[in-house]
């Protein structure tokens, strides 16, 4: 079941989705909101799956919103401007309903939630780790991550291949779905896989050719792993 909620100014839009959203036997809309502080103060204290968004809102705009969100959300946004689809869709926006939209096109948009939500949790095995990234699900062996790297909004995942993959989750987002028997924080804007951890060097941990700082909140923690 896709736990959700939705949030747009015009009640109209609100009663359209929770209307469409009952027709479906996957989504639960846990509330709907028409205030975004009220909103945010929700998807803090309750475990959601989906967020439905206006784009165009009075206090901040919808994009602008899930932006500052320190969460993975699934996203679909919803907008009476065709202009906001390009900008949503670098979000890695699950969808982009155009208003008014059809019973059909909202449920093809809700089918694609689901079949994240069920890729998601049928690769929630401790050796995957699961992230959007250019508009893809993408299933990255947990053996094959050399480092990872906190960018802003964006973490950057580098691979034993020399790849990269950047994907829109917070640092905090992405340690919560990595085993900590395996991973460990040792900056605040990295994070390392205890097995490729070749030495440590004054403040800094050898990881193939990175040399990686070492905060003095993890200090104590990465020293551990050495006793």
């Amino acid at each position: 079941m896709i736990r959700a909620i939705a949030i747009d100014d015009e009640p109209l839009g609100l009663k359209i989705i929770t209307n469409f959203c009952e027709k479906t036997d996957f989504i639960k809309l846990e509330a709907t909101f028409t205030n975004q502080t009220e909103a945010l103060d929700y998807i803090k204290k309750n475990p959601l799956d989906l967020l439905f968004l206006d784009i165009q809102m009075p206090s901040k705009n919808g994009i602008d919103f899930y932006k500052m969100l320190d969460t993975d959300l699934m996203v679909i946004f919803t907008t009476a401007y065709s202009e906001y689809a390009v900008e949503g869709f670098n979000l890695n926006a699950t969808d982009y309903l155009l208003k008014p939209f059809s019973e059909e096109r909202f449920m093809a948009a809700v089918h694609k939630a689901h079949n994240e939500l069920l890729f998601k949790q049928s690769n929630n095995a401790q050796n995957h780790l699961v992230v959007r990234s250019d508009y893809k699900l993408l299933r990255i062996e947990f053996d094959d991550i050399l480092l990872i790297e906190g960018l802003d909004d964006y973490t950057q995942i580098h691979l034993q291949d020399g790849s990269k993959i950047v994907a829109r989750i917070s640092m905090k987002n992405i340690l919560e779905k990595l085993p900590a028997s395996q991973f460990t924080r040792a900056h605040r804007s990295y994070i390392v896989p205890v097995n490729r951890i070749k030495a440590i060097k004054s403040k800094n941990l050898l990881i193939d050719s990175f040399v990686i700082p070492v905060g003095d909140t993890y200090r104590e923690e990465i020293l551990k792993l050495f006793q």
